[in-house]
């Protein structure tokens, strides 16, 4: 998805809300890595084999050397060239950084076609069908067999934990996978994630007691106005289970300020640049302690 047009607010509202629709279910901004001593990276498309069949995804990595493995759980607009990027840049700090499509049961990356617009019933009802195989159960099988292909690459140092990393609806399948091979995932990060915490008995955060990762959870401002409580479910989660996380509310953030392409929404930018880097030098410092 290149240059979505701008978005009303009833759009956002409805966006925000497909975050955290039935936990059945962007690391900052797009850019390379700055600096003349960035890693060569190359960035192909690969089919990961999982219980459901064949997963198109893009597999980034510096050309040479062995690095900690990343899966990158794109947003609700899916696999498209920004997330191919934000995994290039990961790359070149040092990782080799899987991307599935979330969509891959119904329809090649993105999924999601451009011009897509959230105010046209039949468009969310196409939404509403691409999510609906994504179940807790479901993602979590895919996590499996996203890190079995992950440690069958020369790239992966496989005695390095792995980490995970989702934004909006990838949020809560960080916290499936990492639940689903806790003992390959040690740390996990998720941004302005949708559906983290829910009243339901799949939700994720109820996850937490199954995990050994740590975690950062950077929430947007206006879904933390939204739920409050998210923050303290997850704080408590983690507590009880024993393991380190930090959460942090962006001030004067909206849900999706980490990815640069996000359309605007009354003629507003979403992505903040300053805040995205913040957050993505958070996903580093979480990595550099714990996906080692």
């Amino acid at each position: 998805m290149t240059d979505p047009a701008p978005m009303t607010r009833r759009q956002f509202t409805a966006l925000s809300i497909a975050a955290g629709v039935s936990t059945a279910a962007g690391a900052a901004g797009a850019g390379g890595a700055a600096g003349a001593d960035a890693r060569e990276v190359d960035v192909v498309d690969v089919e990961v084999r999982t219980a459901a069949g064949s997963c198109d995804a893009a597999l980034a990595k510096p050309s040479d050397g062995q690095w900690p493995a990343v899966i990158l759980f794109p947003d609700a607009f899916g696999l498209r060239p920004t997330m191919r990027d934000m995994a290039r840049r990961l790359a070149q700090d040092g990782y080799t950084v899987l991307v599935p499509n979330p969509y891959y049961r119904s329809a090649r990356a993105p999924g999601i076609p451009p011009g897509f617009n959230f105010e046209d019933a039949a468009d969310r009802q196409k939404l509403a069908a691409l999510r609906a195989p994504l179940t807790s159960d479901a993602v979590m099988q895919d996590a499996k067999a996203y890190v079995a292909f992950l440690d069958t690459q020369p790239s992966v140092h496989k005695t390095a934990k792995m980490g995970v990393v989702g934004y909006c609806m990838g949020g809560p399948m960080t916290l499936q996978a990492a639940a689903a091979v806790p003992a390959r995932v040690g740390a996990g990060a998720s941004f302005h994630g949708g559906g983290l915490v829910t009243d339901k008995p799949d939700s994720p955060h109820r996850l937490v007691s199954q995990i050994r990762a740590q975690y950062y959870f950077g929430i947007a401002a206006n879904d933390d106005a939204k739920q409050p409580e998210a923050k303290t479910a997850l704080h408590r989660a983690f507590e009880v289970a024993g393991l380190p996380a930090k959460i942090e509310v962006y001030a004067g953030c909206l849900h999706g300020w980490c990815i640069k392409d996000m359309p605007l929404i009354d003629g507003k930018v979403i992505y903040n640049e300053a805040e995205a880097e913040r957050a993505w030098h958070e996903l580093l410092a979480l990595y550099r302690r714990a996906a080692v």
